[in-house]
Formats: structure tokens, sequence, C-alpha cells
């Protein structure tokens, strides 16, 4: 048995972080696994302990600020794609797994030679482009079976048939490098966040919420180099307070989580629902609290009040006054931090992984 991942853009965002979990968990059960994916991200150093079983077929593609170009490379990247995946034509007991709802052409090559296609739809398009969504028809139509991240994105699928949830999960590898210690993260006093420069992200609402709280630190993530992150803050005439500190990409984000209180997921429902929420689940596995929008499957992972708070990203008076009556509150902040540990133990690596596998060898 062999299974074909493709990946387009290879970062260190959430998607390419779990099929990093997922490659590795194949990997380890003796599964012959080939990457389709570009360099540069979290899904480089996947198999250094397992080569003789993996093969990473590799290609240069990046994003553009200038839409025609991100267009284009996506386009030609499509035609590279889908001309890798005619390689298998003639191979048996071949699954082409296709991660996130991106690389339409392989998976159509995938249908037009007989190869079971299964998609991991890690993105909610009904609230996305009309690209998006056509991808998603595209997807509904090509795909044998389809995973979902939660209860919430799969409702909004027109198709019920082979339509499986599986909840992302913690590696377990880093989940083992976290220290939780409430009293500890309680005196650190700073409130973190990972995110985009997507306005739907809830980027600018986190600046403000620095500045409306100097007696705390902050602490910001951004999944881009700082070129992009200084031409984001000027464009918009964002004020950085004193109190908070930018950072851009990172390749290791576990010290992040270990300096922090208060994690933040600030996404506007609005303008986008969030599937999931990988920061949300592994800040909890660090044992912190958090405070997430009020709809969507990143909101399925909070229990209102007792791992975390539901605030709306537009009540950031609401937002300023929980945190600073989460971290003024010893004994709430112990109380919430403890329930978010044991929330976080439901994100089993080995579940997730022997969840798909029974999907992907069918």
């Amino acid at each position: 048995m062999q299974v074909v991942c493709f990946h387009l853009y290879n970062d260190y965002s959430g998607s390419p972080r779990v099929l990093r979990t997922v490659v590795d968990g194949l990997l380890r059960e003796g599964v012959d696994v080939t990457l389709v994916s570009s360099r540069g991200g979290a899904l480089d150093g996947i198999a250094s302990h397992s080569s003789a079983r993996f093969r990473h077929i590799g290609y240069c593609y990046k994003f553009s600020t200038n839409p025609v170009v991100t267009m284009l490379r996506y386009s030609l990247v499509q035609l590279l794609t889908f001309f890798v995946a005619l390689r298998w034509t003639f191979s048996r007991d071949v699954t082409f797994y296709v991660n996130t709802i991106l690389p339409v052409a392989p998976a159509l090559a995938g249908r037009l030679t007989g190869k079971r296609v299964v998609y991991h739809y890690h993105e909610n398009a009904s609230v996305k482009s009309a690209m998006y969504r056509f991808l998603s028809a595209m997807m509904q139509r090509l795909a044998n079976d389809i995973i979902c991240v939660s209860d919430y994105q799969a409702s909004l699928l027109k198709r019920r048939r082979r339509v499986t949830v599986v909840p992302n999960a913690v590696a377990d590898e880093f989940a083992r490098r976290m220290t939780p210690n409430a009293e500890q993260s309680f005196e650190k006093q700073t409130v973190l966040m990972l995110s985009s420069l997507k306005d739907y992200k809830g980027t600018r609402e986190f600046f403000e919420i620095a500045q409306r709280l100097p007696a705390y630190r902050f602490t910001l993530v951004v999944n881009d180099e700082m070129p992009a992150i200084e031409k984001y803050i000027a464009e918009r005439g964002i004020v950085v307070p004193t109190n908070l500190t930018v950072f851009p990409r990172q390749t290791d984000i576990v010290e992040f989580y270990r300096r922090a209180s208060v994690v933040l997921n600030l996404s506007n429902p609005r303008m986008a629902v969030e599937t999931f929420g990988m920061t949300v689940a592994e800040a909890m596995t660090a044992g912190l609290p958090v405070i997430v929008p009020t709809v969507g499957g990143v909101a399925d992972l909070v229990a209102d009040g007792v791992n975390g708070y539901k605030i709306d990203v537009s009540e950031i008076e609401r937002i300023t006054n929980k945190i600073d009556e989460i971290l003024t509150d010893r004994e709430l902040y112990v109380a919430l931090s403890g329930e978010a540990l044991r929330r976080s133990r439901q994100f089993s690596e080995q579940s997730m992984i022997e969840s798909i596998k029974n999907i992907i060898i069918a």
C-alpha cells in the first residue's frame, strides 16, 4: 500500500503541521508515503528517520501580494502537480491523500486514473471567495472520502456520504515539550496570539487590546516575514504599544506558549469562521486559558467559563475586562488552567492517526 500526499503551500500554519503529524504516524505504521509539496515549512524534515519509506517531491511555490501573480503561480503549480500525479497511472494500491481543498488538479488526475482520493478538508469554503466555493464543490465530486476537522465544518457540506469528522491533534512530540504549571504561567502575565496578516484574524484588534492593558505583556507571532508585517502595520496606521512584541514566522513555537499566560483567537466570524483552531488546542496542551470566537469549530473546543471564554471580537471592552479578570484572580486562573489541560487530552495524536489511516487504507 502506498499513500501519495498532496499539499500546495508548505509553511508553519495549522494544515501542514497536522499533515506532518499524520505522515509521521503513517510511517511508523509501515506505510510507504510520498509527499508532493513545496519546500520551506513544517513538512521539510518529516522522515529523516524513515527515508526508506518516504520520498518528498518538492517544488518552489509562494504567495504574492499581487493577486494576479498569485493566481498565475497557483495555476502553474496545479499543472505541475497534475502531471506529477500521472506518475502513478499504472500503479495499484495507491491512495491520493489531498490536504486542504487547494490541490484540485492531482485529485482530478487521481480519479481519472482510478485511484482512491481522500480529502482532508481544513477550510470553511462557504464564507470564502467564489474560487474556494468552486474548489469545495469539486472536492465533493472528486473525493471518495472527506475528512472534516469538526462537526461544524461537516454540517456546511452539501454532501453527507462518506464524510468523517476527525478532530485535529497536537503532536505528541510537541505536547511532551510543554511544561504546564498554572502558578508559573499566571506569574508570566503575558497574552499571546499566533495569527496571520489577514484582517479577519483580528490582528488589528489585538493591537488595540494591548493598548488598553498596559499592565500586561502582549506577544504576537505572525505567520509571515518581517517586511510584510511592517508594511501591514504602516498601511493601516497601527501604533505598536510598548508592551507588545511582534515576532515573524517561527519554526518552533513551543517557547512562546511556555512564556504565555493566556492565548487569544480573535477571528471575526462575519468575515471567516474557524473550522478548528490549532493554536487553541496547543494552548490548552500547555494548560493555558483561552478566549475564542462564539461560533465555529474553534468555539466547540471551549466550554465558556470552564477552560476559557467565548467572546466576539467586536466586544473589545469585554475581552479586555476578561483578560484583566483572568490575570488578577489567581484562583480563577488555576481553575481555568486545570480544565484547559483536561480538555487537551481529547486531542490524541494516536486516535487521529488511527482514524485517518483507517479511512486512507479502506
